[in-house]
């Protein structure tokens, strides 16, 4: 058992001060690096002035508002109001009821081999019963379609309130969607009603290139989902959407969705520095590159292929033994390497954004070496 006692940029250090390079990110939670000046400085200045507030809509919270202002000029019109919470499990449940409560139905539609979190609502959203099963019985009227199979979006129809979708699926090992089926997808929401929620809690905040991997694609969902990076390290979650779907929470029952912490000051102050810093630099302009590198590097007769998009990939080894042997050799010689929940023969590779193409080569040597 490691433990790591402090972190600086795209390390964390154990007691003896041995430097471990976070390959992972936190999984994708420190794309600007740990403890990044600007979002410490913010930290400890909210802190200072308060660190709680009631936030049930009655007293505006300084640091929400501004969080929400710089979100809203970076996102398209259709996505310019903000429920901030504590996770994106969170915003996943939040998510659900909004749909609901707008379209007034109630059967959801997500992806099988989908990771949307481990509360029951996002639980019942999981098609793997080894992980779902034993929490039983979970939400009703849950349906699934086949990631990247256009025929199988039939099961979407005018009793339809939401479908959710990763642009990327993630625990599958990072496999993009392809623009033809996100284009239909689109399409069929549009047809039947139905809204189209796009999960980037794992994908935004530039890990692919762009601020939300959507941008990718221009196809633009009702509901965005959020969390993970968007705290600069800190607690937050949110989900997105336009003023008039969103208003369906204000009445009928008052409160339709309340949360103690949620949009907790300090951690939007943290959110809003991490966001200033990632969009006033090159980071997100440089990812592309930065795949491109770890893409060269990254060959060896171990590595059957690489899936993902920016800095979200997944190596493919030939069984969970090798990854596990791997991750071994890999943290004993100061990387920090993870495996996927559905794809036991992937490793995983989301490192800090900051990351410089001479830790890059740095790391890749060392990942060859722990292959070897």
């Amino acid at each position: 058992m490691y433990e790591f006692v402090r972190g600086k940029g795209i390390y964390l250090y154990d007691k003896n001060d041995k430097p471990y390079v976070d390959l992972i990110s936190g999984i994708a939670v420190n794309n600007i690096g740990h403890n990044n000046k600007q979002v410490t400085k913010a930290i400890k200045k909210q802190v200072d002035k308060y660190s709680h507030q009631m936030v049930y809509g009655e007293y505006v919270i300084g640091p929400q508002v501004k969080l929400a202002k710089r979100l809203a000029k970076l996102l398209p019109d259709k996505l310019q109001s903000f429920y901030f919470l504590n996770s994106g499990s969170e915003a996943v449940e939040g998510a659900m009821k909004l749909a609901k409560k707008y379209t007034g139905r109630s059967k959801i539609v997500a992806m099988r081999n989908a990771y949307h979190g481990s509360t029951s609502g996002a639980l019942s959203m999981m098609s793997d019963e080894y992980y779902s099963g034993p929490f039983k019985p979970l939400l009703p009227n849950i349906h699934f379609a086949d990631f990247n199979q256009l025929d199988t979006l039939d099961v979407i129809d005018e009793q339809t309130a939401a479908v959710f979708i990763e642009p990327i699926q993630a625990e599958k090992g990072y496999v993009p969607a392809s623009q033809e089926f996100l284009n239909g997808l689109r399409k069929k929401c549009n047809e039947t009603g139905t809204l189209l929620v796009f999960d980037e809690i794992q994908t935004g905040v530039g890990r692919t290139g762009k601020l939300y991997a959507f941008e990718h694609y221009n196809v633009v969902p009702d509901i965005l989902l959020s969390a993970k990076a968007l705290g600069g390290g800190m607690p937050i979650g949110v989900f997105i959407s336009s003023q008039a779907i969103m208003a369906s929470l204000s009445d009928n029952p008052i409160l339709g969705h309340i949360t103690t912490f949620g949009g907790h000051p300090v951690s939007c102050a943290a959110g809003n520095a991490a966001l200033k810093f990632l969009t006033k630099s090159n980071l997100m302009r440089e990812v592309a590159e930065k795949e491109a590198l770890f893409r060269e590097l990254l060959v060896h007769p171990k590595i059957n292929r690489i899936s993902g998009k920016g800095l979200m990939l997944a190596v493919q080894l030939d069984s969970f033994e090798e990854v596990e042997r791997t991750m071994k050799r890999c943290i004993e010689r100061g990387v920090i390497i993870d495996w996927f929940l559905y794809n036991l023969e992937c490793l995983r590779i989301s490192p800090p954004l900051i990351m410089t193409e001479d830790q890059i080569k740095d790391v890749c040597g060392v990942l060859l070496e722990a292959l070897d």
